[in-house]
């Protein structure tokens, strides 16, 4: 395997895709401190060469495009969820990062040994909510605020998965020193900033409300412990980030309901705007995985939709997206009225753990 990212186009299909999308993750996790999953994946991968279970064929023989449907990890967190209900003992010498073993013998036995319980998880996208991303959620209501946009803000959230962002006004943020939230927050944020602070201004809600193609009900054990098994081992503060999600959500649940994504922005921006509010489309690490016609109909429906917008009755967009040609996560914002032209804000950890602040 090259120690580069090789390039593929995310709607490629085909064996090579599939390799190349099990060797692009390899690397990814690499990068992003995750040496662990990294392991796993590179075993999966080498399932590839020869493989001898209905499980390896179904990878090896995917139909669609596996980089954009996130194939590896699909794989990864059904072995890592084996891991975690101690199903498979013998993982763990390579959850603990141990040297001299044989990652691709010990994977090739657990997936013979659990290929009914495995198959499962190579039919839906991989759920990677994170509460750390809502960092930049903050950040750039703090940019929006400092356009002279209402500070007050009617959140839609598509892709959101457990809700565990749509819990935003829940937590404290540190943010080089700008401050946000109520103290101390359920949960607490402060990332490794670089750069010039965001502006200071005192922002609100006024709503917040998402959407998924399955949601996660974080209240259920079975359904947890599916998020937890998409969580890199190697990030150990994630964890205790979604024991806290889950601790809230049973306190009250997030306003989430099950829809595609189109269709809930379509409803939404239907809906009556109050005065002095800010609407705002915000999503993080989904946009790869929303077809290419909801993709087609959310960017006619918001840019219709900014041409109607007021100063009164503002309309934003906020993405925390991979940026898969410079293999970063970008923040990137659009708003209306005004010429709704995106502005990078920053460059990004997908995790949270730092924010380049670049306005």
């Amino acid at each position: 395997m090259s120690e580069r990212y090789q390039k593929v186009d995310m709607g490629e299909t085909g064996p090579a895709a599939v390799r190349t999308a099990f060797a692009n993750q390899v690397l990814y996790c690499r990068a992003n401190g995750a040496p662990v999953t990294a392991r796993v994946v590179a075993a999966l991968g080498a399932l590839m060469a020869k493989p001898a279970s209905e499980f390896a064929r179904r990878i090896a023989d995917w139909p669609g495009a596996p980089l954009a449907d996130a194939l590896p990890l699909r794989a990864a967190g059904g072995i890592h969820a084996l891991h975690l209900a101690g199903s498979a003992h013998e993982l763990a010498p390579i959850y603990a990062d141990a040297d001299d073993i044989n990652d691709a013998a010990i994977v090739a036995g657990v997936v013979a040994r659990h290929e009914a319980a495995l198959l499962p998880w190579l039919d839906g996208p991989p759920q990677t909510n994170e509460a750390g991303r809502s960092s930049n959620f903050v950040a750039a209501m703090l940019w929006l605020a400092d356009q002279d946009l209402p500070p007050r803000f009617d959140c839609l959230e598509i892709g959101s998965s457990a809700g565990i962002n749509l819990m935003i006004d829940r937590y404290h943020y540190d943010l080089a020193g700008v401050n946000v939230g109520p103290r101390p927050g359920v949960m607490a944020f402060t990332p490794d900033w670089r750069g010039d602070p965001p502006p200071q201004h005192n922002i609100g809600f006024a709503g917040l409300k998402g959407c998924d193609v399955a949601p996660v009900d974080l209240t259920d054990p079975a359904q947890a412990l599916r998020l937890k098994a998409y969580i890199w081992p190697e990030h150990h503060i994630r964890f205790a980030r979604m024991e806290a999600a889950i601790a809230a959500a049973t306190n009250e649940a997030p306003q989430l309901i099950h829809a595609n994504a189109a269709d809930f922005v379509a409803a939404e921006l239907a809906r009556p705007q109050a005065a002095g509010v800010t609407r705002v489309l915000m999503h993080s690490i989904v946009w790869q995985y929303v077809p290419a016609d909801q993709q087609a109909r959310i960017t006619a429906a918001m840019e219709a939709a900014g041409a109607r917008a007021t100063a009164e009755r503002p309309l934003a967009w906020i993405a925390l997206e991979a940026n898969r040609t410079v293999h970063h996560h970008e923040l990137v914002v659009r708003h209306w009225p005004g010429s709704g032209e995106p502005v990078k804000l920053a460059h990004a950890h997908a995790h949270g753990a730092w924010v380049e602040w670049l306005a």
